[in-house]
């Protein structure tokens, strides 16, 4: 990867896709929400997934359990296997998705399908079932 390439896949320089999210503006979708918050996983942002999750999925424990995954793993790449919904006049989404990683020397793989839902004009993730 080209190192201001940003890490979602998108194939665009970071500054021009995900951090303009991760500096507090709404993604205009579900996956371009997904996105953000894989390359927010990538930066350890625990502060944007934390706030980018609805409020009703907050858990006390939230913020530590993204910390503990965010120094846990190096993500190495991003692939959406399929969206439905989730656009810009939709209320609810999902996204599929594959996502790659090391862990303690090791290749990892995780495939998840999230569920989104809108919280005023924000989408926010809600949940998801992994593979």
């Amino acid at each position: 990867m080209i190192k201001n390439m940003c890490p979602c896949g998108s194939e665009k320089p970071y500054e021009a896709c995900c951090e303009i999210y991760h500096k507090h503006h709404n993604a205009p979708t579900c996956e371009a929400l997904m996105r953000s918050r894989y390359s927010a996983f990538v930066f350890s942002l625990v502060d944007y997934l934390f706030e980018t999750t609805h409020p009703s999925h907050r858990s006390k424990t939230l913020k530590e359990e993204i910390a503990f995954t965010c120094k846990g793993l190096a993500w190495t790449g991003l692939s959406v296997l399929e969206t439905w919904q989730g656009g810009l006049s939709d209320k609810v989404g999902k996204v599929s998705f594959r996502a790659t990683f090391m862990q303690e020397g090791r290749e990892g793989v995780h495939v998840e399908h999230s569920r989104f839902k809108r919280f005023g004009k924000a989408w926010m993730y809600v949940d998801g079932k992994v593979e």
